[in-house]
């Protein structure tokens, strides 16, 4: 299939067959990269900080300490939810390491020598669970699922709606969610999608050129159809934001029915045949520092190996093995589909 409006197609992993009810895998060929005045809380005036590195932003130390991201953070104290030395705290405000901090009353550990580890989850999400901590409607939630984390806390990087499966990355670093998340990163989303009915090629060229949402512009970046049966068809869009519902919301603006989403992709990280729905796996070592760079952060230091008595330096070295996860013949193949 020719993308409507994109440049020629270039090679990308071949996917699984699929069934009626499982999202196809993705084409052998992939075009292009596709693989006020209201009365609240009395603010006290804002206080100068002192120039340099140890006035840091008070957000910024927040997501540091590993209580979410800068977005909800910023909501957190706009709320009136947070105090630096017995005052409430204002956007803007910088703080330093003799600073205390209280969050709805309890002080916030932060951690100024050594910062924990960066630790990021791929979690498949099922259908049916929700990305929250406590449901006030008693529906499981994903943090069911997650492991225990002795510093902080488990931030998910975005969301996916009730009735959305697929590939939803958490991790333990506050800033990380916040770049990932971020419009300006420009961080690739990529989603498999069952539409009943036939599509026009209209609509598949209108989506991709731009359509108007009730909160500004969208379009996929691309759309490749990805084969289906009988009344239904799979498509691979890919998306640079992550505005709410806005893969379905997109599509109904062309007077589809999306009856499956499920997300196969978010940067450099792809969901595969495992984990399995409601289980996850720890990204780590190149593929964690793939993601970082994407983010605009340093890889991870890790330990160096000794080299061994008989370790040769220069070109002669030996090379090291291949790596299967990121070799594109041995590429894991992307599950079934919907976001």
């Amino acid at each position: 299939m020719t993308t409507p409006g994109k440049r020629p197609p270039r090679p990308r992993p071949a996917g699984h067959r699929s069934d009626n009810e499982q999202a196809p895998a993705r084409p052998q060929q992939r075009p292009g990269r596709l693989a006020a005045e209201g009365k609240g809380p009395a603010r006290r005036p804002q206080q100068a900080r002192p120039p340099g590195p140890e006035g840091v932003r008070l957000q910024k130390v927040l997501a540091e300490a590993g209580l979410g991201s800068r977005r909800t953070l910023e909501g957190w104290i706009r709320e009136g939810r947070v105090r630096v030395n017995g005052q409430l705290a204002q956007l803007g405000d910088r703080v330093l390491p003799t600073d205390r901090i209280k969050v709805d009353g309890e002080e916030v550990k932060r951690h100024p020598a050594s910062r924990p580890k960066i630790r990021v989850l791929a979690y498949h999400k099922p259908e049916g669970e929700v990305v929250t901590r406590r449901d006030p409607e008693g529906r499981p939630t994903i943090f069911r699922h997650l492991p225990g984390i002795r510093d902080g806390r488990w931030i998910t990087v975005g969301r996916l709606d009730l009735n959305t499966a697929g590939l939803l990355l958490v991790t333990n670093h506050g800033e990380l969610a916040n770049r990932l998340m971020h419009p300006s990163r420009q961080v690739e989303r990529e989603y498999a999608v069952r539409i009943h009915g036939e599509v026009p090629q209209a609509a598949l060229e209108q989506l991709v050129q731009g359509v108007e949402l009730d909160d500004g512009p969208a379009r996929f970046e691309e759309i490749v159809e990805s084969g289906g049966s009988g009344a239904n068809r799979w498509y691979h869009v890919l998306l640079v934001e992550g505005r709410n519902r806005e893969v379905r919301r997109l599509w109904e603006t062309v007077g589809c029915e999306v009856s499956r989403l499920k997300r196969v992709r978010f940067g450099n990280v792809i969901l595969g045949a495992r984990p399995l729905p409601g289980q996850w796996r720890e990204v780590t070592g190149e593929e964690l520092d793939a993601l970082l760079a994407l983010a605009g952060l340093p890889p991870q230091r890790r330990p160096a190996r000794r080299a061994g008595p008989n370790a040769r330096l220069g070109s002669g070295a030996p090379k090291p093995k291949s790596d299967a996860r990121n070799d594109p013949k041995h590429a894991t193949k992307p599950g079934p589909a919907g976001r």
